[in-house]
């Protein structure tokens, strides 16, 4: 029997994935990238009607007001991605609404000088203005570590495998909009992940006119084919003598986005009135902020993975950062009832279509405002049910959490110290913020529950966040723990050539400004 050899066994590091049809710039045709574009826009739809809808109803807002705030959300969701995609790190990430901020908003919501307001109306515009406000502030801790480059040196102090825990449960953190949203709607959620990976993946290699055209617009197909599916169970009335929770999640009429969307409305600053400002308020949002940036940092370098870029240099990652932190500032002024973050999703979609165009997001994010401003139009697509969304959630966060994953190949995973980081950093990252969610729903408030208000938001939100507890413990452990000798093994010889700008050629061609902006803004 011949010998096997070494490269047989293994294979080399690679800084850039394989296997795109198209990278950050390079871009495919115009009708594809249109209808790629649709696509992404058709993602975002999720987040962006699932928060707006579980916030306004206990804020005291109707239909109306709930359709309002989507349509904020969506519109300020396109500009914050075209400034991202434009000025940002220019890699090819939608910016869309942010989890994280669900427990200083609920925070705010169960405030007791909002609470007394009799008038639902009344308490809706009191809520939303100080949450505002609240946003306004917070927004200055992204905007000031981001322009100011403190969160391009704090990057110096992480290595791959510290990125792989933060990077991995930026997807993995997600689990619980995943499966368990599908099963509030086993008969169109389960039929959508099997078709959704069917057709992404064993279909792929089906070609029109030389295009993939299963796999590259698998979400776009299999969501029509499902959506249809849904409509013919609620108009056959399938429903009709079930429960109201399956009901809502199952049929396509409950969401009363239609009936309530203006044929026409353009969002603008202030239209909920003059922002409010507290010191609690402000402090607990600034935790949400800080947690928006840790999960945006783990997305950047997913997205750069899959767009086929080299990893983002630190003032590029900081640079991004910044603009997030003037997106936040936007989602203040136009009461959007959330902060931004890097859709992780749409991250994901990246893979899975393998097209990591730039181009392609800046389309999606034209859609987003067109269709923000057209509410008939705009309602209509988000009244799909939200099981179908869950389904290509369990394919596209897993997706992302594999990218973190193959980070790994640029450490040395025969090391002991490696092993028991990568470890403890994952276990601890989800095991963590599961105990915050446990205790908040037996108790109804979370584990940190003492007389400052402001002190109990920030420690909560910070222990919810996945990727923030993982950041945390694999730094921590990744620059004390056999630090000085470790440096190969943690990969450091490989990340230090991405560290500037000008360590690796490829870096003006992804990262470079446009309008030749570099002659005012000069790379580090």
């Amino acid at each position: 029997m011949a010998a096997i050899k070494p490269e047989d066994i293994s294979h080399s590091p690679m800084d850039q994935l394989q296997g795109l049809e198209y990278c950050i710039d390079s871009n495919p045709s115009w009708v594809e990238t249109i209808l790629l574009g649709f696509q992404h826009y058709i993602l975002a739809l999720g987040t962006a009607v699932m928060i707006p809808s579980f916030l306004v109803p206990s804020m005291g807002g109707n239909d109306d007001d709930k359709v309002r705030v989507v349509q904020t959300l969506l519109f300020v969701e396109g500009i914050n991605t075209l400034l991202q995609t434009l000025f940002g790190t220019r890699l090819p990430t939608v910016i869309g609404g942010s989890y994280a901020f669900m427990v200083p908003i609920v925070s705010i919501i169960r405030d007791p000088s909002f609470a007394m307001i009799d008038d639902p109306q009344l308490r809706f515009l009191s809520t939303m203005r100080a949450v505002q406000g609240a946003l306004i502030v917070g927004s200055s801790i992204q905007i000031i570590l981001g322009f100011s480059q403190i969160w391009a040196i704090c990057s110096r102090f992480f290595s791959p495998l510290g990125m792989v825990p933060v990077i991995t449960l930026v997807g993995f953190g997600l689990f619980d909009r995943g499966f368990p949203m599908v099963g509030t709607c086993v008969e169109i959620g389960i039929p959508m992940l099997i078709l959704f990976v069917v057709f992404s993946q064993y279909l792929k290699n089906f070609q029109t006119r030389q295009v993939p055209i299963l796999e590259r617009f698998a979400l776009l197909i299999t969501t029509t084919v499902i959506w249809a599916y849904a409509h013919l169970l609620t108009a056959s009335g399938a429903y009709k003598h079930r429960p109201d929770v399956t009901q809502h999640s199952c049929r396509t009429d409950r969401a009363n986005l239609i009936s309530s969307a203006p044929w026409i409305k353009i969002p603008y600053p202030l239209e909920w009135g003059a922002p409010t400002f507290d010191a609690g308020h402000s402090f607990g949002m600034m935790a949400a902020v800080l947690v928006s940036l840790v999960e945006s940092t783990g997305a950047f370098k997913a997205a750069s993975r899959l767009a086929s870029a080299t990893p983002p240099p630190a003032h590029v990652l900081s640079r991004g950062i910044g603009w997030q932190g003037i997106g936040i500032l936007l989602n203040g002024l136009f009461g959007t009832l959330t902060g931004s973050t890097v859709s992780v999703e749409n991250v994901g979609l990246l893979g899975s279509n393998r097209v990591g165009s730039r181009r392609v997001i800046q389309v999606s994010a034209g859609f987003m405002i067109f269709f923000a401003m057209l509410g008939k139009f705009g309602a209509l697509f988000a009244s799909i049910p939200f099981p179908i969304f869950a389904a290509i959630y369990c394919v596209l966060f897993g997706l992302v959490a594999s990218v973190g994953l193959s980070f790994l190949q640029f450490t040395n995973m025969n090391s002991m110290r490696n092993l028991f980081i990568t470890g403890v950093a994952l276990f601890l990252g989800l095991s963590i913020p599961e105990y915050f969610r446990e205790y908040t729903i037996r108790a109804l408030h979370g584990p940190a529950h003492t007389k400052a208000g402001w002190f109990n938001d920030f420690l909560n939100t910070i222990f919810y966040s996945s990727p923030t507890v993982a950041l945390i413990i694999a730094v921590f452990l990744d620059n004390t723990l056999d630090y000085k000798d470790s440096a190969k093994d943690r990969g450091m010889p490989w990340w230090a050539k991405f560290r500037t700008f000008k360590a690796d050629s490829r870096n003006e061609e992804f990262y470079s400004l446009p309008f030749n902006l570099n002659r005012f803004f000069p790379p580090s």
